[in-house]
C-alpha cells in the first residue's frame, strides 16, 4: 500500500493519470508490480536494445544511468522510446545530455504519434521496421528491455520474436534475451 504525498504529473488522457488525478494527498493505493527481476552488472551482455513508452521509461533510465556512470562499463545502449506528442516526452534534456556526453555508447531514437510539423524522428507506432533499424540485431551477446503499456510490449515481444529474438517468458528472467518488466 502506498500513500500519496504530494500530486505529480500525469498524462491527460492516460488511465491511470486520470485516476491517480483524482487522488488527494493522504490517499492510499495498491500497486503491482513491476514483474520480472532484473538487475544489471557491467558489462553482462555487449548491446542493450531498450524500447519504452510513456512511463516506461522508469526502469530504462535506471539502467542507462548505471551504465554510462561506469568507465569501465562498455556496453552499448540503443532507445527507442514512444510518446503520444513531444510534449508527452519524460526527461527528454536529461536523455538528450547523456546521448550527447556518451554519443559512442547510447542513441535515442523518439517514436511519436502526434509529431510537430518539424519533427525529424519516428511517427506513428513503434514498428517492426523501427526495431530491425534501431535495435541491435539477434545475438547471444544482445538483450532487448521492453516497458511500457501493455499493447507495446505486446507488439514489441511479437515483432522481436520474428526479427530472431528468443521469446520471452510470461514473467521474465534475467537469463532472457528479451525481458519485459
Amino acid at each position: 500500500m502506498l500513500r500519496l504525498l504530494q500530486t505529480s504529473m500525469t498524462y491527460p488522457s492516460g488511465a491511470l493519470s486520470q485516476y491517480i488525478s483524482k487522488l488527494k494527498v493522504g490517499d492510499k493505493i495498491g500497486v503491482k508490480g513491476p514483474k520480472g527481476a532484473f538487475t544489471y552488472s557491467p558489462n553482462m551482455t555487449k548491446e542493450i536494445g531498450m524500447v519504452a513508452g510513456g512511463t516506461g521509461i522508469t526502469p530504462m533510465l535506471q539502467i542507462i544511468k548505471a551504465i554510462l556512470r561506469n568507465p569501465k562499463d562498455k556496453t552499448k545502449i540503443s532507445f527507442i522510446f514512444g510518446n503520444v506528442t513531444k510534449a508527452d516526452i519524460l526527461l527528454e534534456k536529461e536523455l538528450a545530455y547523456l546521448s550527447e556526453k556518451h554519443p559512442e555508447q547510447l542513441s535515442v531514437y523518439h517514436v511519436l504519434n502526434e509529431p510537430p510539423e518539424d519533427w525529424n524522428q519516428g511517427v506513428g507506432f513503434i514498428t517492426k521496421d523501427i526495431l530491425e533499424q534501431r535495435l541491435p540485431k539477434p545475438s547471444s551477446d544482445v538483450k532487448i528491455l521492453v516497458c511500457g503499456p501493455p499493447p507495446l510490449v505486446k507488439s514489441v515481444v511479437n515483432s522481436t520474436t520474428e526479427l530472431g529474438f528468443e521469446p520471452p517468458r510470461t514473467v521474465s528472467k534475467l537469463t532472457d534475451q528479451v525481458f519485459k518488466f
